[in-house]
């Protein structure tokens, strides 16, 4: 029988891994065993379309230490860590995506660098094993994400590592209402040391992000931790301003001068739809920070559990 408060708890959402859950939950008790006995495993489906459920249910009544949350729908990645994380009891947690590509064999090593006096052990991949294309889709995500937040992100480093408690703890007191683990982490602060790590090939499947999801995942981000479109804005504003001084101020000394007999229907027409653009374009990133005001004082859960195994 486990205690109530486990010194290890693991929490990785799932997400087409009907195939690879059993050998998931196998590694990770072989090496959680090499640490301690007093454990947890909390397995969180993301309304998978395929049996992952029914394989979590399967793994959930062989061992009692493995636990399983359903959400109602698919809320997405971020949002299933923190269902999981709200449910774990551990001293320590470790995150962890379920595809195998964050190798569980890496857990005793970031536990023990975490014994050293650190908060927040992350895992480095120093050779990550994907495809070119998103390697490509994540560097330039990251990219964005790093210029229009005014922080250093760095590629190598995803939700891999582990955790102490008030970490944790630190991160479920914020109501953000858009979610995205690596960055929370980074914002509560606290002592890290980031560890470099092997990066496995996934396991069975493709990855379920691509261009668009990254994208709008970067968008996402930027509007919760970021008012920096907008400072853009003002100055691309002043800037603008200032060349139509300097434009108005020409055209000025040209008529004077005869340079310029008759104005240019062109140039009229080209300003007229340059600052039209320009507005509905600024009028968007406006609309875009108010849209997800509304979306946070709603105050809407950030995930609904449908059913739940041995919590």
């Amino acid at each position: 029988m486990i205690k109530n408060t486990p010194l290890i708890s693991v929490v990785s959402p799932v997400y087409k891994a009907e195939n690879i859950i059993p050998e998931l939950i196998k590694q990770l008790h072989e090496y959680l065993t090499t640490i301690t006995s007093d454990y947890e495993i909390i397995l969180v489906n993301d309304c998978s379309p395929d049996n992952s459920w029914e394989a979590i249910t399967a793994e959930c009544k062989k061992d009692e230490r493995v636990k399983g949350i359903d959400l109602s729908r698919n809320f997405g990645q971020h949002y299933a860590i923190t269902a999981g994380l709200n449910f774990a009891k551990g001293e320590w947690m470790v995150v962890m995506d379920c595809d195998l590509q964050d190798r569980p064999e890496e857990i005793p090593n970031l536990y023990q660098k975490a014994q050293g006096g650190y908060d927040s052990v992350f895992a480095q991949r120093i050779k990550r094993q994907d495809t070119f294309t998103k390697r490509l889709f994540s560097k330039f995500f990251y990219a964005i994400f790093s210029y229009l937040t005014d922080t250093k992100q760095d590629p190598t480093v995803a939700n891999f590592g582990i955790y102490n408690r008030k970490v944790i703890d630190s991160i479920l007191t914020m109501k953000d209402y858009i979610r995205y683990f690596p960055t929370m982490v980074q914002w509560v602060g606290f002592k890290k040391y980031y560890l470099p790590v092997q990066h496995a090939e996934r396991y069975e499947g493709k990855t379920s992000y691509n261009f668009k999801t990254l994208l709008k995942l970067a968008i996402n981000n930027v509007l919760a931790f970021s008012d920096k479109p907008l400072r853009l804005t003002v100055k691309l504003g002043f800037i603008l301003s200032f060349l139509s001084f300097l434009l108005a101020a020409y055209n000025v000394v040209a008529r004077l001068t005869g340079i310029i007999s008759v104005q240019g229907f062109t140039t009229t027409v080209f300003s007229i739809w340059f600052v039209a653009g320009l507005v509905l374009v600024v009028l968007g990133i406006v609309g875009l920070y108010v849209g997800k005001t509304f979306e946070s004082v709603k105050r809407r859960p950030t995930f609904i559990v449908k059913d739940q195994i041995n919590m």
